[in-house]
């Protein structure tokens, strides 16, 4: 066993986490936006691949069912990960690269949100998130705001998103467990809404 594997695991980790406190003028614009879209009644559509898929099931399931407040309204949102008869079939006859962007195209109206989470940011010519570059220049065309988590350098997600918060590490774990860290904190502004 590496010789404080422990120690320097979660020293790293604590200090990822720590630094989103600089992020405030970001996140509070990312609370405005979303509080714009539930006050018009719209919904929240969220995405990510791998872990990050996990993470916008998890968010999803947090705003509709309850986070704390058991008493809290439930908050209209749409996890594009979670039908697997959807994403097979179109990855399969189609291209997993527009898998997203078809579900966007049938699911999502003007006004909603699409929240995206990646911890490359996508690259076209890497073959990384590219269903989510595609799924937010859809949500572009469609008047539709794209708000993103990301990591690494941000990716081409942070130049088609409206809104990006970029995790500055190239650790995947490290960026995941930031990005479900400002998700449970979003929960907390939202846990009161009326």
């Amino acid at each position: 066993m590496k010789k404080n594997l422990l120690k320097n695991y979660f020293t790293n980790s604590a200090l990822i986490i720590n630094s989103i406190v600089n992020e405030e003028k970001k996140i509070n614009l990312i609370i405005k936006n979303i509080k714009r879209c539930i006050g018009k009644n719209k919904k929240i559509i969220v995405a990510g691949n791998g872990g990050s898929s996990s993470d916008a099931d998890h968010f999803v399931g947090e705003l509709v069912c309850t986070y704390k407040n058991r008493l809290r309204k439930s908050i209209p949102a749409i996890s594009l990960s979670c039908n697997s008869a959807i994403i097979t079939a179109w990855s399969n006859d189609f291209s997993y690269s527009t898998v997203y962007e078809r579900q966007l195209s049938s699911l999502g109206n003007k006004g909603d949100l699409l929240f995206l989470l990646s911890t490359s940011g996508g690259n076209k010519k890497k073959n990384q998130s590219v269903n989510l570059i595609n799924a937010a220049i859809r949500a572009k065309k469609m008047g539709i705001k794209t708000i993103s988590l990301l990591g690494n350098n941000g990716g081409e997600l942070k130049k088609v998103s409206d809104i990006s918060l970029i995790i500055k590490s190239n650790l995947t774990s490290h960026i995941q467990e930031a990005h479900i860290a400002i998700l449970h904190y979003l929960c907390e502004e939202f846990d009161y809404i009326k």
